[in-house]
């Protein structure tokens, strides 16, 4: 079976200063664009964070402060990526729960308007974890049968993403071969802002996910609370959780003119 294509798909990576959304930063980024007829474009891009890269971080992906002090940052490349994703899914290995909303975080900090509604996401992590539970050098092993030279580059792991995306297409005769089944079948919860915090409910309604007000719908707590869209707004959320939730608090207000 192939990887069936309505539309691009974009495979990518992210490096980083570290695993907080709200507040770290990219050092590296590689993109795979998989066009429906097979061609394929791919572009990888150190980053100056503009902030320290912890000793941490760079033990694991071997990229230092050095290294990127003369690279350009993410608000001047943020236009060529952007122009690169447009239009396209999206796919990852544990991308879902890190590499989208962190790059959506930086997308608005560069006053790109970042918008993730209308388009697909395959997590090949969770399509893995489903159903061998290893991680991204046990997967490329099980999967294609080779070791993961080059591991926490962001472009070895972006291609060996997609290589295991395509075996487990191969494989696996129940997760589908449309982006539409691989989307479906490698998602978790139904999240409103990817970091978690909104979701879905049974009846398709936002919801929080935290704190006092936990699985109650936003729209309720917004007319119960309105001081609570002020204290998220204020807070130490991910800029598209607010982006999320001010788009709900402005539909909701629209609606109450009409």
């Amino acid at each position: 079976m192939n990887l069936e294509l309505n539309r691009p798909i974009v495979v990518f990576d992210l490096e980083t200063t570290g695993v907080n959304i709200a507040s770290d930063r990219i050092v590296e980024i590689s993109i795979l664009k998989v066009f429906p007829n097979g061609n394929k474009e791919s572009k990888t891009w150190l980053v100056n964070p503009e902030v320290e890269i912890p000793k941490g971080a760079s033990e694991v992906h071997g990229i230092t402060n050095e290294k990127v002090a003369n690279e350009p940052t993410f608000k001047e490349l943020a236009p060529k990526v952007y122009e690169l994703i447009k239009g396209c899914d999206l796919a990852g290995f544990n991308s879902n729960r890190f590499d989208i909303p962190l790059l959506a975080e930086e997308m608005l900090r560069a006053e790109v308007d970042f918008d993730l509604t209308n388009i697909k996401f395959v997590d090949v992590q969770t399509i893995f974890h489903k159903k061998e539970q290893r991680t991204l050098s046990a997967g490329y092993q099980f999967y294609c049968g080779k070791d993961l030279e080059g591991a926490h580059s962001a472009e070895a792991d972006t291609n060996a993403t997609y290589e295991i995306l395509l075996a487990q297409i191969e494989k696996y005769d129940d997760i589908g071969t449309t982006v539409n089944e691989l989307s479906s079948y490698s998602s978790h919860q139904k999240r409103a802002d990817f970091a978690g915090f909104i979701q879905f409910n049974d009846d398709d309604v936002e919801i929080f996910t935290f704190g006092k007000y936990k699985n109650r719908t936003v729209l309720e707590v917004l007319a119960e609370n309105p001081g609570y869209y002020n204290w998220i707004m204020n807070a130490d959320f991910p800029l598209y959780t607010k982006k999320v939730l001010t788009n709900i608090r402005l539909k909701s207000l629209n609606n109450k003119l009409k």
